[in-house]
């Protein structure tokens, strides 16, 4: 079955090389066949419309029945100067897109909404498409849980009972559908929907998560992109994955540290915890030991209790945007007090089985992870030497450690072969979640088909985010024009 699987994947790429629809594919172009309608929801722009697409769940069966896949979109504001789709690909896994057009996208320049309709969709798994559920206990949808955060003296052994208990949920509770969420499928969902909106070539922005479904889409149907923008970048190492993405929160941390720190030590700063950048950290280790030996109470958190842990887990949440430096600052004052800070908000607990289902679903489906516990100890410990910070967990075993199945392909590999020069990435210098080491990794897979903007700013996502004005108009620039900048481009 796994040669199988292999020879087709390899089918799929080399057919979308020659412009041909390969195993799961759409042939070229005709009328748009999505029955649109309004869109129910607050918040949402009225002219945001709404429709299904129905795809395999398993594109190597003939046979394999439908899911459905929910689309949304906001037509272009200037038919005469449409030039057709911009996708907008979620982050995640386990983000959607369905009110991206009625949100981010309205930042987007008049000249892009002009030229595109700004076209969402909840990914294979996510509700409100055919959506998968785990079922799990509320326990293991605790904020230090879903990550592998070791135990204090640095143990996984309950990091390998929680990959345990849900894996095997999810290989009880998720049905068949669990089985088939991956990154590929992903992108040959949106070549459906591509071939389904009528366009013989398709754009996309996508960011965090969605640089890697943008990447793999621009590798199976590189002749099928128009313009992609891939913004807060993922190592595309296809060997590992999820498992650099994880292990590059050592870097990440370590990259934006000291933005907070020296925010958190400036003279007249409201939310001041120390005098100096050096004393925020040692204080931050020291707070967090502390609390690994004696955790104070927090009713109403999952668990219910402020320990070492929790305090690295809001740390680690708080660095995506110096927005959220706050948060973090009251957290760290309130435990060195004796006292919690007010419980952040969570989704629902629907919500939150949800998306941690399409995540084990599309991690473990995508590569093999090690089942050895040995091995995880053994990393871990050097990760807690190297980055304290951190405490070990970017090399600490996940669900994917417990998943009964082998992958049904093997992962894409992005290279630059095969494929037109339309790809921009846009990378913020310090970025906690993709730092800019895994972006660099990116770019040198794709060579000649792309060019990156580095952007000197902090924070996750950079494109009308957490970037600055210059990256800012060069992505809006390729977007609106085509123009790219004749080579990689330093924004400072």
């Amino acid at each position: 079955m796994k040669r199988i699987t292999t020879c087709m994947a390899l089918v799929a790429a080399a057919c979308a090389v020659l412009g041909f629809a390969g195993p799961g594919g759409a042939s070229a172009t005709g009328p748009d066949l999505l029955d649109w309608t309004h869109c129910g929801g607050p918040g949402l722009d009225p002219r945001q419309q709404c429709a299904t697409l129905d795809v395999p769940m398993d594109y190597s069966d003939p046979d394999s029945p439908e899911i459905r896949i929910a689309v949304s979109r906001i037509p272009s504001e200037k038919p005469s100067a449409r030039r057709g789709a911009l996708l907008l690909i979620p982050g995640g896994p386990g983000g959607d897109s369905l009110a991206d057009p009625s949100g981010k996208g309205q930042k987007l320049p008049q000249s892009v909404r002009n030229a595109y309709d700004l076209v969402g969709f909840a990914p294979r798994g996510m509700a409100p498409s055919t959506a998968v559920d785990c079922k799990l206990d509320r326990q293991d949808l605790g904020t230090t849980k879903l990550l592998p955060w070791p135990a204090p003296d640095g143990s996984v052994d309950e990091n390998m009972a929680t990959a345990r208990r849900t894996a095997d949920a999810c290989a009880r509770d998720g049905g068949e559908l669990i089985r088939h969420i991956s990154t590929a499928n992903e992108a040959r969902d949106l070549d459906r929907l591509r071939a389904a909106l009528g366009e013989e070539k398709i754009s996309a922005w996508g960011v965090s998560y969605g640089t890697y479904v943008g990447a793999v889409y621009s590798q199976l149907f590189p002749h099928r992109t128009d313009r992609i923008v891939l913004d807060s970048n993922n190592d595309p190492d296809h060997t590992r994955v999820t498992r650099n993405w994880l292990a590059a929160f050592e870097v990440g941390v370590e990259d934006n540290f000291p933005e907070f720190a020296a925010w958190a030590s400036r003279p007249g700063n409201p939310y001041r915890v120390a005098r100096t950048p050096a004393a925020v950290r040692s204080g931050f280790l020291r707070l967090a030991a502390r609390l690994d030996r004696d955790p104070l109470p927090w009713p109403g958190a999952n668990p219910p209790r402020l320990d070492g842990n929790a305090l690295r887990q809001t740390m680690l949440s708080s660095l995506y945007d110096p927005d959220d430096y706050p948060a973090l600052a009251q957290t760290i004052r309130a435990a060195r007090e004796g006292t919690a800070p007010p419980v952040p908000e969570t989704p629902p607990e629907s919500v939150l089985q949800n998306v941690t289902a399409v995540g084990v679903g599309t991690i473990c489906n995508d590569v093999d992870w090690p089942d050895s516990a040995a091995a995880y100890q053994k990393d871990v410990a050097a990760s807690r030497a190297a980055y304290p910070l951190t405490a070990g967990m970017p090399r600490g075993p996940m669900v994917c450690a417990a998943w009964p199945h082998a992958p049904r392909e093997p992962a894409v590999r992005i290279t630059d072969r095969g494929g037109p020069s339309n790809l921009l990435l846009v990378q913020n210098r310090r970025d906690v979640a993709t730092p800019l080491a895994g972006a660099q990794k990116l770019r040198r897979a794709l060579g000649d088909r792309a060019v990156m903007v580095t952007v000197n700013s902090t924070g996750h996502d950079a494109y009308l985010a957490n970037g600055n004005a210059c990256g800012d108009r060069a992505v809006s620039r390729f977007l609106a024009t085509g123009v790219r900048p004749a080579r990689d481009l330093y924004c400072g």
